[in-house]
């Protein structure tokens, strides 16, 4: 297994497709950084030599945001939006959809289980409840 700014990429697949495992790397990218390097389409990971993984390496660090450092600039973006006080910070920190979806009904992979709100009629199960 190569491993490309501290990430293992699978070698027992095509370099188009391992590079994607790197943070910030999809489809496009992954073959912008093959035509730069120079490295023939086709060639599994594990057959790279130590020239192609440094060029691989150089051209990630100097052209792309990839990793630590994008998921860092992601961070302080949210966080900036959340000190101005936006409606998208304010979603951010409330752990709601950000993009204008509906929240009467889905969004639950946002905003997690349902949570039942409101008294509870039975009192079996209300004194379940306060316990």
């Amino acid at each position: 297994m190569p491993r490309i700014l501290g990430v293992d990429i699978p070698g027992n697949k095509r370099i188009e497709y391992s590079l994607r495992y790197i943070y910030g790397v999809g489809p496009t990218r992954a073959m912008e950084i093959i035509k730069k390097a120079g490295i023939p389409l086709g060639l599994k990971a594990n057959d790279l030599t130590n020239e192609h993984i440094s060029k691989i390496t150089a051209i990630l660090q100097n052209d792309y945001a990839v990793e630590g450092d994008l998921r860092r600039m992601l961070l302080q973006d949210i966080r900036r939006l959340q000190s101005i006080g936006s409606y998208r910070g304010f979603r951010h920190r409330r752990n709601l959809p950000v993009r204008g979806q509906r929240t009467k009904t889905n969004a639950r992979t946002r905003k997690g289980r349902k949570q039942t709100v409101g008294a509870i009629r039975d009192k079996t199960q209300r004194k379940l409840a306060g316990t």
